[in-house]
This record gives C-alpha cells, structure tokens and sequence, in this order.
C-alpha cells in the first residue's frame, strides 16, 4: 500500500485556492498509485484561522469547499482536515473521503491551548476516537496534541491499531523537530503503533510552519521525513502493517540553517499572500540591515526588493560604501538620500517654536530618536508611492531593551529579525556568507553603531551583546527570576538594568509591527505582559 503525505502550503481563508490545492495534491497521487492521501491540520481553510471561525459564511464557505471536494474525489481515500460545524457546535475535524462519500467524520478531542491559537475560545471538544479500516490496516486519526501529549496514549488508541494518522498545524521554532520526535517516540513507546505525522507547511502573520512531516515504525524509528520548509507531496510504501524504510532519508536543516529558511519563507509568504509588489528596506550600512537584505533577496528575488540609505553627518563613509557595495553585490535598486538638511530644520524649529536650547541636544535623545524617525517616515512616503512593505531591521536584542525609536526605525510592516538576537544576526551573516560572499566583511567585523552620534556604538549604552542575549534568553524565553540569571554569574546590576528596560519597553513593543518567530518565546505570540505593572520579578 503506498500513502500520500500532502504537505501544502494552504493561506488562511482562502478556501476555494487552497481546496483546489487538495485536489491536486489528490491527482498528482493517483498518478502515483497511491491508495489514501493526507492533508495537515485545517488544510481547508488555513491556520489558524482565529476569527473568522467566528462568522457563519466562513464555515458555510467551508462546509461547500468540502462539499465539492467530497464530488471530486473518485477511486482514492482522502483524509481532509477542516472545520466543521454540526449546527449548534463547531470542531476542529478530519474527514475521510472515498468514491464521492465522507466516510468517517472526526472531531478533535484535545484542544490546544497554545500563545498564537486557543482551540479552546472557538472550537468544542469531541468525544469518540475514529478509527479506519483500509486494506486490512487499521488507523486511527488524531488532531495536533491530541494523542501525542498525553501521558499515557493507551487510553485513547485502541489496542489493535496498525497506523496513527496524525494531522498537525504546528509553527516552527529552533529544535522544534527534536521535541515532535520525543513526543511521538514517547506516544510508539506506550502504544506499539506507527505514526505518520503530516505537518503544515508556509508562512502565516509571523508564524512559519515548517513542515518536516515524518513516519516513525512501530520500533520508534524514522523511516521517512520530508523536506522542511517547501510544498511536496511524498510517499510511504506499507508492507507488512508497517511502514517501510525510504532508501534516501531527509535529514533536519542545522539550527542556523534552518532559522535562516525560515525568515525566508516568512518573508516570502507574508508578501505573496498579502499581495505586496516588493519590499524596501532601509541601509545603514550595518549588520542588521544586511542580513534583512540578504534574507529579502533571497525570498524574492532582486527584482522586487529596493534598498535606501539615508545618511546624515554621522554616518560614517565606510556605511555609505559598504552599503552600496552590498546592494551591487545583489543587484538591487539602491538609492542614497542624505537627511541632514531635514535633521537640521527640524531641530531649528524645536528651538525657535518650542525654545529648547541647542546646548540641551548633547544630553538629550531628541536629536537621535528625530534622525530615526525623518528615515521612518521618508520610507513609509515611498512605501505609499509604490505599494512595497518597507520591512523593519531591529533584532530582538533591541526591541526587548528599547534600543529602537518609536515611528523611526520601529516603522514599517513586517520586522524581519523581531525574534532574532544580535548574537544570532552574526551567525546566520556567517551561514548565508558560507552561501556565497554576499555581506561585506567589514561590515561583520565593525563595531554595531546606530551613528546617531560622534563614534557611537551599541556598547556605549548597552552591555556586550553576548551578555545581554544570555540574560534575555533566560528571562524571556526559558521565565528565569532575576535571582536564577546572577546565581549563573551575571552581574547583579546588569541583570536588574536588562529586567527594568524589558519590562519599561513593553509600550514599545506592542506598538512595532509583526515579526517572524524562530524561538520557543517570541514577542508576539508567546509573550503577553502587561504594559502598566508594577511587579518586580
């Protein structure tokens, strides 16, 4: 018997595109002789949907897709995942389709109740397993966490089960495979049943899922994994009621490999799915600002991306030459605009209409945060001429401390490195350089400046990026106390400076736009504080 595991790229709300997706997914099995296809969570109408499971012609849309779906499907089996309302409730659902029938109907027992989608608010809870009886094999069909996460699976798949089909929707974040494979090895452990795992694949908001579907035998072993991150179709030969072995056996993309595959298909997909012409970015000449470029190219090909500088009497000849070096490395439209005589007027007018003396400028952020935000708005006037997103360049090492300007470089519609710390940016400049030598080596080896100010740099204000990421890391993403960051020998003081500026900038942060998550605790999904608190953690 030879399975399909469809691992498409559907785009949420698009029902009528992304079912005929499905159906070519379904003919493109049959000329392959395969007898039952596979389709990941939601595949019908996109994930996660959120609201709009909340209005009546959404799931009435759906109910029709599936419908004509279900009239199309001949002499082959189809697992479809989609929502489906019975009247009075609403279930995340997997229905088998064969011979223009829907044969089997199952409703998600175990709802999610995940950062970026809480099952729990829009859908209800099923009561029975389902159970499919093909080719003398019996499968058994789960949702997401359903069987996999329970610490004895026993009691939800029946003893006799050959083969779970399991639909997943689940996003991407470093290792993130490592853990799908300890929990499926766990659920092969406790059952004795083989699993063929089939996950989503795309970009969706700042979310990127990142397919890897994979097959485990009843030994625990990997027999099959796709490739990550691209739309396929595979195959799995069933011999004996188990799954068999693939002569050439995917192996997972490297950590850095794969964050840098990931900004790309989030990047590509938030602009092909929003329909935006292009992107701009805005050069400094400066790290940051490279790797965005590097990652825009390569998602979508020079001739939709467009890079300005915009310098002013700070910015130092070596950004202005290293940026346009790097921009005629990757051959794309790259403009120069000094700001200067903006800078200058604009302060002129906070001291003849406001009467700030100039003496003031050198002890104030004013005159920073103005430079940042005449390049903010003069990218978001060419972003309204021309249609294209202007894609912000902060990393997270930035954003969580507030070293960033609100309507300045905060501006524009997709922040790229939101979730990428800067001691990560230099990893993944390195991996893409391993590629082909695209970033200029000066600009890796320079100080980081925002060249706001005479010899400026990152350090003047901030600890050493290797410090400040560790103490983010521990905080944010693994909800360390600040006692537990010194007791791994940080200084005390360092340690309450990096907690008071994360939690004084969460204004910001709620004020920037979206960003593409690679970790487990992302500012956007995973991370919801309150803007006015007064704990002291």
């Amino acid at each position: 018997m030879r399975i399909a595991i469809a691992q498409i790229n559907p785009i949420v709300g698009d029902i009528s595109g992304n079912a005929e997706k499905i159906l070519r997914a379904v003919q493109q099995a049959m000329l392959a002789d395969a007898e039952l296809v596979i389709t990941p969570e939601l595949a019908l109408c996109g994930y996660p949907p959120k609201d709009l499971l909340l209005r009546d012609d959404f799931y009435q849309s759906c109910h029709q897709a599936l419908q004509m779906i279900t009239q199309a499907i001949g002499d082959i089996t189809l697992v479809i995942g989609h929502p489906h309302h019975d009247g009075c409730k609403l279930y995340n659902a997997a229905s088998v389709i064969r011979s223009g029938e829907i044969t089997h109907t199952y409703h998600k027992r175990f709802l999610s109740k995940s950062p970026f989608f809480n099952e729990l608010y829009y859908f209800d809870e099923g009561l029975e397993p389902c159970f499919l009886n093909f080719n003398g094999l019996k499968f058994c069909i789960d949702i997401g966490a359903d069987a996999l996460l329970h610490s004895d699976p026993r009691k939800y798949t029946h003893a006799d089960v050959d083969i779970l089909l399991f639909l997943n929707a689940s996003p991407y974040f470093i290792d993130k495979q490592v853990t799908r494979y300890q929990d499926t090895q766990h659920y092969i452990k406790c059952t004795g049943v083989s699993v063929i795992h089939v996950n989503l694949v795309g970009g969706q908001d700042g979310l990127v899922f990142d397919g890897a579907s994979f097959v485990m035998n009843a030994a625990g072993e990997l027999v099959h994994q796709s490739e990550e991150l691209i739309d396929t179709i595979d195959y799995i030969e069933i011999q004996n009621n188990q799954p068999i072995k693939n002569n050439t056996l995917v192996t997972s993309l490297p950590p850095v490999a794969g964050v840098y595959q990931a900004l790309c298909l989030g990047v590509k997909d938030y602009v092909r799915k929003n329909n935006f012409p292009g992107v701009l970015i805005g050069l400094s000449g400066g790290i940051d600002s490279a790797l965005v470029l590097a990652i825009a190219v390569d998602a979508l090909g020079a001739e939709r991306v467009k890079t300005v500088m915009m310098p002013t009497q700070y910015t130092a000849d070596i950004s202005l030459a290293d940026a346009q070096e790097m921009a005629g490395r990757l051959g794309v439209l790259h403009s120069e605009c000094s700001i200067q005589v903006l800078v200058d007027l604009y302060l002129s007018k906070m001291t003849s209409d406001f009467a700030i003396s100039p003496e003031l400028f050198n002890t104030s952020t004013m005159p920073e945060n103005i430079q940042a935000r005449i390049r903010g708005t003069l990218l978001m006037a060419l972003s309204n001429h021309s249609g294209s997103i202007v894609l912000t360049t902060g990393n997270k090492s930035e954003i969580a401390v507030g070293y960033c300007t609100l309507y300045g470089d905060m501006a524009g519609g997709l922040a790229v490195l939101k979730d990428v710390t800067k001691t990560l940016v230099y990893q993944l400049c390195h991996y893409r350089n391993q590629i082909s030598p695209i970033i200029p080596e000066r600009i890796l080896q320079r100080a980081p400046s925002a060249e706001l100010r005479p010899n400026q740099t990152d350090q003047d204000t901030l600890p050493p990026y290797e410090i400040l990421d560790a103490i983010i890391e521990a905080y944010v993403e693994k909800n360390y106390s600040r006692n537990e960051i010194v007791a791994l020998h940080f200084d005390p003081e360092i340690v309450e400076k990096i907690i008071h500026l994360i939690h004084l900038n969460e204004y910001k942060r709620q004020q920037a736009p979206v960003g593409i998550r690679v970790t487990c605790c992302d500012f956007d999904h995973a991370w919801h504080y309150p803007i006015t608190s007064r704990y002291q953690s």
